[in-house]
């Protein structure tokens, strides 16, 4: 009797903690959520209610009018905040992207007046790129971060990505093994460079890596954690792969170790081998002090040769690796899941053929692995898979490289495709979907289409849909305004003929030729076709201008117009040259460096084609002289060499921004033109390129100051523009010289 009485206040006890930890949990739950309603709009919170009910269904959320409340209700968090923003788009024509919000909310708020509800198909909402925590978050803080959780869970995210922090855990690992500074400093890269480093493609650069960034970004790391599970994401955290300090040589000397290289640019990498016995144990020692600092949700990122091919293609070879990698997973967390980006299986396809993605993949139980079809927007690789061979897979938007600053998207392929392929009775174990760009913060059309897919299972009406969005956007819509973006569908956003965003000659290292290796030129459309959309939105300021996503879009579309006029103006430099035409060479020559300017002041008004933010946030990480300039040389080095002077990846992440053009492209083309007068039919490129290279470092390593808030009047410099060179551009366009892209 004794004993039953115990078992039973046992179970009391147990069951009351149970009820605890639910209630705490969903209180948790509710109070993120409003949260992030007082944030977003903090003089309407008190209309709405929040309520979450869990449930072991596909995510779902409903919207109803109940007295005087708005009724948000969910299975968790980022149901109840896709809620929200269905409430808001739907009914209030609002809209919230990173270039441009539109909150004009009426004083009272619309009524629901039949209760709205709606299911995901996709259980996983995928969302980042190990080079967008480098191309665009670099130097974020908490108050940027919160943003961007706030907008993940409107928009739907359930799967974020999250390697912040992860040098303080790899810190401790080794320091455990008794590593010191001079062991670590030429491992750990610079804040700048942490995406490459953690796939394994480069040691050291842009380093040394204080130990003030390791310890602040693990708190910044654990408020990122903490925020997305209290709205019911679950994270993916890294796994070992490998990759292992040079340094590792002196503790282990009998460590099996590969000595690989990403591309020359960089000092070479040392890649562990997966049957030397310590990979499994640091693989478990790193999972484990990663989940004691950071927690789990039992979603682990690996990718075992990113842009590196492995030592041989025998599919049993690449077996055996990856039950290894896998088996290091399962030892620290027997629930382990593993996803991998499925980038090696495009960018290596020469290599990655049936039998060596089966044996990479066969290996790992369907229900243990999850591949991202990284780029399906542009070659779907499940198509020439059989579906992953059985994986769970998501379709993933990859859209923007390097974070260049192009209108450009693949529109129709985003409105259909990942319904048409989640109904295609090949696709096998398709369970989601996701954005996998390099960069954000740029083309926030092809962001809000995108993640409209996540509460439907049939195509999106693309005509139908703009028109939602223009009036989301601008506050209205008119068949201006409508013409305009039609025209936009059929040029910058057809995505035909080029793998992604055309860049301007403006920020190519000055050359005769028409294009470069990074700075791409070729469009996917005749560039006087755009033309006509700049007639309509120069036409459609009236009436548009108090809103941000109009001025925004105003400015994008001006800038487009002029960075692809640069080319034919360019070219007729050198034709001038080539017909020993001096006089035309000096008169093209003069309106290019006009153009450059132009364009800079375009850019100052708005903040998100500024250099100077960049910059300054890039120094405020910093807590010593010493570390300001260390992140902003990192900052500048990024988005113009990419590395050293003579790095191959110079203008790969180059920015169109208001303060580069000034300071980094107009002085670098003015020097061009300088010595191509002083060494008339003379001039030698490559003696040019080499002397070129060291100002451009000399830049990087400067620190002059740059405006961190817009300057200028938008509207009335695109105005300015327009009326300057509209009637310039077709008669130059036209009789612009072939050119030959060879890429």
């Amino acid at each position: 009797m004794r004993r039953k009485f115990i078992q039973g206040i046992v179970a009391c006890v147990i069951s009351f903690l149970m009820i605890s930890c639910a209630t705490k949990e969903k209180a948790n739950n509710n109070d993120s959520i409003s949260g992030i309603i007082h944030r977003i709009i903090p003089e309407y919170a008190e209309q709405f209610e929040v309520e979450v009910v869990p449930a072991d269904s596909a995510d779902w959320f409903e919207i109803e009018s109940v007295k005087d409340k708005i009724v948000l209700r969910g299975n968790n968090g980022v149901s109840v905040a896709s809620a929200l923003y269905y409430y808001l788009k739907e009914y209030c024509n609002c809209q919230i992207t990173w270039n441009g919000t539109n909150l004009n909310l009426p004083d009272v708020l619309p009524v629901v007046k039949e209760k709205i509800h709606k299911e995901t198909p996709y259980e996983y909402r995928y969302y980042l790129n190990y080079c967008t925590f480098n191309y665009s978050m670099s130097w974020w803080d908490w108050e940027r971060w919160e943003k961007e959780i706030d907008w993940m869970a409107l928009h739907g995210i359930n799967m974020p990505l999250a390697i912040t922090g992860e040098e303080y855990i790899w810190d401790q690992v080794y320091r455990s093994y008794g590593f010191t500074d001079e062991d670590l400093d030429p491992f750990f890269s610079g804040p700048a460079y942490f995406g490459w480093f953690w796939m394994g493609n480069l040691d050291g650069w842009g380093g040394p890596l204080p130990k003030s960034w390791k310890e602040s970004h693990k708190e910044l790391q654990i408020k990122i954690l903490q925020r997305e599970r209290e709205l019911g994401m679950k994270p993916v955290l890294p796994a070992f792969t490998g990759h292992v300090p040079a340094s590792f040589k002196k503790y282990f000397p009998e460590a099996k170790l590969k000595q690989t290289n990403w591309g020359n640019d960089f000092e070479d990498t040392y890649i562990l081998d997966a049957d030397d016995p310590l990979f499994a144990e640091l693989g478990k020692k790193f999972l484990e002090v990663q989940s004691e600092v950071y927690g789990t949700d039992h979603l682990y990122s690996a990718d075992t040769f990113n842009e590196n091919e492995p030592p041989t293609d025998d599919p049993e070879y690449l077996s055996e690796l990856s039950k290894k990698v896998f088996e290091g997973m399962k030892s620290a967390d027997p629930e382990a899941v593993w996803v991998m980006q499925g980038w090696l299986f495009y960018s290596h396809r020469d290599f990655w053929k049936a039998p060596q993605i089966k044996g990479l993949l066969e290996a790992i139980p369907n229900d243990r692995m999850i591949i991202l079809d990284l780029a399906a927007e542009i070659e779907p690789v499940w198509k020439r898979t059989e579906a992953f061979y059985g994986k769970q897979w998501i379709w993933n938007m990859l859209h923007n490289f390097g974070g260049n600053i192009s209108m450009f998207g693949r529109i129709e392929n985003v409105a259909n495709n990942p319904a048409e392929d989640l109904n295609d009775p090949n696709s096998g174990q398709l369970k989601g979907i996701g954005l996998t760009m390099e960069a954000i913060e740029q083309n926030p059309v092809l962001y809000e289409l995108m993640t409209d897919n996540t509460w439907r299972d049939t195509p999106i009406n693309l005509n139908l849909w703009l028109k939602q969005y223009i009036t989301n956007r601008y506050g209205n819509t008119s068949k201006d305004i409508e013409d305009a973006w039609n025209i936009l569908v059929q040029t910058v956003y057809n995505g035909k003929v080029i793998r992604d965003g055309a860049e301007s000659i403006i920020v190519s290292r000055p050359t005769f030729e028409g294009y470069r290796r990074w700075a791409r030129t070729k469009l996917n459309y005749a560039p006087e076709d755009l033309l006509p959309a700049w007639d309509l939105f120069i036409k459609s300021i009236d009436g548009s201008e108090q809103y941000d996503g109009f001025l925004y879009d105003l400015v994008d579309l001006t800038r487009q117009v002029l960075a692809n006029y640069a080319l034919p103006l360019q070219q007729q430099i050198t034709v001038a040259y080539n017909n020993n035409d001096k006089q035309k060479f000096e008169q093209y020559s003069a309106e290019f460096i006009t153009l450059i300017e132009d364009m800079d002041r375009l850019l100052a008004t708005q903040k998100d084609f500024m250099l100077g933010p960049w910059l300054a946030d890039a120094r405020s990480c910093g807590f010593t002289p010493e570390e300001k300039d260390l992140y902003e040389q990192n900052a500048r080095d990024l988005i113009t060499l990419w590395g050293d002077a003579n790095n191959r990846l110079h203008e790969y992440s180059c920015r169109q921004w208001s303060g580069l053009f000034n300071d980094f492209y107009k002085p670098r083309w003015e020097q061009f033109f300088a010595q191509v007068r002083k060494d008339w039919h003379k001039f030698d490129q490559k003696a040019f390129d080499e002397e070129i290279k060291q100002w451009e470092w000399n830049w990087v390593i400067s620190n002059n100051e740059f405006p961190v808030e817009p300057v200028g009047n938008p509207t009335e410099i695109a105005v300015e523009l327009y009326k300057k060179y509209r009637d310039r551009i077709i008669p130059l366009t036209n009789i612009q010289p072939k050119i030959e892209y060879n890429y």
